[in-house]
């Protein structure tokens, strides 16, 4: 008999802090300070040997994004704990293109007028040369319309970045893509969504959002 109604658990964590210093990462491909990997690691609940603890999910299925600052951490914490990872170049962050690797002092002065148009209009933010918004917003959603047919019981980490994360969880509470901005999702974000597929319609509730800082009562800097 035909499974009519499934349940999927999906954390997300954003990477934690890059090297490189204040600037834009899109398709530059920095790896984690030490710092970023203790982040991640707190977050998750692993030790700095990054060992799970009883208070690291059960994961079933561990998805990266291809880019370092994401992959390695997703690949070691698969190893620790017997899981298969999948690189998928859906959940890597919008190809900035010249504006990439730009201080972003320097880029919010560039790319000042876009965003502007942006809060208006969607197809405004056209980074020159890198992927324009709405084929990222659309690479992005298709990635997370796919979740929803894993198997029933599924606990899904997707490690990934803070753009994707900002067409995912806006997706997820109804708001406009062009007005997330008050959305705090700082390095190592934690973050849950519960699917709930019955008969082909899927319902999607964030049940916590930046879960570890929360828990440690600490800031972002």
């Amino acid at each position: 008999m035909a499974v009519t109604r499934k349940k999927i658990i999906v954390d997300f964590i954003r990477h934690g802090e890059p090297e490189g210093g204040d600037i834009l990462r899109g398709r530059v491909n920095p790896i984690l300070t030490e710092r970023g990997w203790a982040q991640m690691q707190n977050a998750t609940a692993l030790s700095q040997a990054h060992e799970p603890s009883p208070a690291t999910p059960p994961w079933t299925e561990i998805i990266s994004s291809p880019l370092d600052r994401c992959r390695q951490f997703a690949e070691r914490t698969a190893e620790r704990i017997n899981l298969k990872t999948g690189i998928d170049e859906q959940w890597q962050e919008i190809d900035y293109g010249d504006w990439d690797g730009m201080l972003v002092s320097e880029w919010r002065k560039v790319a000042a007028e876009q965003f502007k148009a942006f809060r208006n209009d969607l197809s405004a933010l056209a980074p020159p040369n890198g992927e324009d918004y709405l084929a990222f917003k659309q690479r992005v959603l298709t990635a997370w319309d796919s979740i929803a047919k894993k198997p029933d019981g599924s606990h899904l980490l997707i490690v990934t970045h803070g753009g994707v994360l900002r067409v995912i969880l806006p997706t997820v509470l109804g708001m406009p893509l062009n007005r997330s901005f008050p959305l705090h999702i700082p390095f190592a974000c934690f973050s849950r969504v519960s699917l709930d597929v019955q008969a082909g319609k899927v319902s999607a509730s964030l049940i916590f959002h930046n879960a570890a800082e929360y828990a440690a009562g600490s800031d972002s800097s």
